[in-house]
């Protein structure tokens, strides 16, 4: 048990230093959770395409700042509350979404100025899940809320001494095809020791009419490097199929989460996720006549399992 009664260089014990202690004589930074919705949805209504696209969830803002802009969902977080109940009290108020199970990704506050009003610090959550179980109505300070497929492609590279610049694209298409939101991204990966370290910057590209709202573009950035990591150590794509899947459709979700073109992921795709799956005897789909698997409840990613 720790001792209280301890006294420190003005000679006070614990509940003498609280007592005299005036949290407003110092600067605080104000608290946000923001809140990344994904699921995986059919790339086209044509019949014959069973091609999957990744989707995320974006609000548009109904007040300034950034207002008319879409955003990730999210809020300020009260006095009395714990991150994780801001996080599911600020889903519902704005986009009426409940019973999804988000884990933290990520606190975002290296730029002091990401929010124009004053100083915030964000801490981001982040889930995958069924679009079917999900309809979304914007609500409280969002006008509409909208599914928009992200795609993160590659345009170039370039190696100068030990920096590598990479630039990519980030576009983000509304399920209307009305909205259509652009960025360059700009990639350094600089070598100190073992491990790189990458600093990335954006910019709308010219023909996008439209931003993201604050940060927002970073926070999906790395939320998409995050999902293609994950899905190589956890059963995180998992929270997308049925109960009951064939091996061609769990391996279109694990190519859309990896933005890769359709078969690409043939060769290796059974072996790699073999594990991970159980056979259904006798279970077939019924409009493939594929046989069905399920996920394997047992399964454990061990450091000396080899590939």
């Amino acid at each position: 048990m720790r001792d209280m009664s301890l006294l420190n260089k003005d000679g006070l014990n614990e509940q003498e230093f609280l007592s005299l202690y005036k949290p407003r004589n110092y600067e605080r930074p104000s608290n946000t959770v923001d809140m990344l919705l994904f699921t995986v949805d059919d790339e086209s209504v044509q019949a014959n395409n069973d091609s999957k696209v990744l989707k995320v969830l974006l609000v548009k803002r109904g007040n300034h700042p950034y207002m008319g802009c879409f955003a990730i969902p999210g809020g300020f977080v009260n006095i009395d509350e714990g991150l994780s109940s801001a996080c599911y009290r600020e889903l519902k108020e704005e986009t009426n979404v409940e019973n999804v199970y988000f884990e933290q990704l990520k606190t975002f506050g290296d730029n002091v100025k990401r929010d124009p009003r004053m100083r915030v610090i964000s801490t981001v959550y982040m889930a995958l899940a069924d679009k079917t179980d999900i309809k979304p109505v914007a609500g409280d300070d969002a006008d509409e809320a909208k599914w928009f497929t992200v795609k993160k492609n590659f345009v170039s590279s370039d190696q100068t001494g030990k920096d590598k610049i990479s630039t990519y694209n980030i576009i983000l298409t509304s399920d209307d095809g009305k909205i259509k939101i652009g960025y360059t991204v700009i990639e350094k990966t600089i070598k100190k020791g073992v491990v790189p370290i990458s600093e990335s910057s954006y910019e709308p590209l010219d023909w996008s009419k439209n931003e993201l709202a604050f940060d927002h573009i970073e926070i999906i950035d790395y939320a998409l490097e995050t999902l293609k990591n994950k899905i190589e150590y956890t059963p995180i794509a998992f929270n997308l199929m049925p109960k009951y899947f064939t091996l061609a459709e769990l391996q279109r979700v694990y190519e859309a989460i990896l933005n890769l073109p359709k078969g690409l992921l043939t060769s290796s795709f059974q072996r790699k996720i073999e594990k991970m799956i159980v056979k259904i005897n006798g279970e077939k789909n019924a409009k493939s006549e594929a046989e069905c698997y399920m996920f394997n409840e047992n399964w454990q990613r061990s450091f000396l399992e080899k590939e």
